[in-house]
């Protein structure tokens, strides 16, 4: 259990179980949205301005990642009101959350009031359900909760002017500042336990701790340098997906089950390929019966050069400890003295439960037409 930051004015103890018993994902985006408006000096937040926080923070995990934040089976609607903009306004996967905030304020579209609306029905007065002294009687009526509500005496935060998505918190001056103090601390330990909430939802997804933010921009240079000098070796090597001779080109490296489901850069999940190619193929999944085989061939080609040619080799090592992280697959498929039919089962066996995963996750598969580039 992660241990947050003591306090002589404040017991600790009622925050540290804010996440107890956590049955959907409102209460992890609306802490944080609080903790990212905090600062020292304001300390009055309305409705609408935190759960459109809450909408940008979980944008691209949604929309890149195909995340589900739900249980399974029941709709969650800061799920829907993200996809709903997604596909009714077609804002990319990698829009400036500047521009979604943006976007949040000035639109009059009904539906999405209504998704923010529903949003607001529980988590902002159930959050701070350890913190109650008095047991609150959640059937009588809201005006008789509300009054239950205020009347607590050690609540991080009070409600004033109930009005729908007006309605406004005012946070403690005594909590304000001590969480405008351990704000990154707070936020990361919301985020762990949001990775853990992510992870039973999503159970076949890797990399669920890498898919939370966007991405910090992924260093592969190396990887490149080390198809390049494959490809000189060999100029007979071609692009898997249109047959196209790499030599002399300018070459990419695609992830060929797509990083934004795998989250890692393994060198067994990565190969050579133009850049226009690589640009149309985005963030699709190649049709595993067409596009398998010619995976497995380049890759065994590249496994042969590194056991017949010794500066192959040293680049092999070299990139090795930063892009062959599991040492179980490493030793599977690089093991010295495979055959062709040996490899390719290997690594078949390494893939294709990621590959079949990320379909029925959601990722559309994808086939390479010389019209897409």
């Amino acid at each position: 259990m992660t241990q947050l930051p003591y306090s002589d004015e404040l017991d600790i103890g009622y925050l540290s179980r804010l996440f107890d018993h956590t049955t959907n994902c409102y209460k992890f985006f609306w802490f944080q949205a609080i903790l990212r408006k905090v600062d020292g000096n304001h300390n009055r937040f309305s409705f609408d301005e935190l759960i459109n926080e809450m909408i940008a923070d979980a944008w691209y995990m949604v929309t890149e990642y195909h995340l589900r934040l739900g249980p399974l089976g029941i709709t969650d609607n800061l799920e829907e009101v993200v996809k709903y903009i997604h596909n009714e306004y077609s804002f990319p996967s990698s829009e400036k959350r500047e521009k979604i905030l943006d976007f949040l304020w000035k639109t009059e579209d009904r539906k999405i009031r209504k998704y923010k609306s529903d949003l607001t029905l529980n988590v902002p007065y159930r959050l701070q359900v350890p913190f109650y002294e008095e047991k609150i009687d959640w059937k009588a009526s809201f005006q008789h909760c509300l009054e239950q509500i205020n009347r607590q005496k050690r609540l991080m935060y009070y409600f004033d002017l109930v009005s729908g998505l007006g309605t406004e918190i005012e946070l403690d001056s005594t909590w304000a500042e001590y969480l405008t103090r351990h704000k990154e601390i707070l936020k990361g330990w919301t985020q762990l336990n949001l990775i853990k909430y992510l992870q039973n939802k999503n159970p076949s997804v890797p990399g669920i701790a890498e898919k939370i933010e966007p991405p910090i921009a992924r260093k592969i240079e190396k990887v490149r340098d080390y198809w390049k000098m494959i490809i000189m070796i060999d100029p007979s090597i071609k692009d898997i997906y249109g047959e196209i001779r790499l030599a002399d080109k300018p070459i990419s490296v695609d992830h060929f089950v797509p990083w934004q489901y795998v989250a890692h850069d393994e060198l067994w999940n990565l190969h050579p390929t133009t850049k226009s190619i690589n640009s149309s193929k985005s963030n699709s999944l190649p049709v595993w019966d067409t596009y398998f085989g010619p995976l497995a061939e380049i890759e065994y080609r590249a496994y042969e050069l590194k056991e017949q040619n010794e500066s192959v080799e040293e680049e092999f090592l070299k990139i090795s400890p930063y892009h062959l992280n599991n040492q179980e697959i490493r030793n599977q498929l690089y093991a010295p003295g495979l055959d062709r039919a040996d490899f390719k089962l290997r690594l078949e066996n390494v893939i294709k439960p990621v590959h079949e995963s990320a379909l029925m996750q959601g990722f559309k598969e994808w086939t390479y037409e010389c019209n897409n580039i």
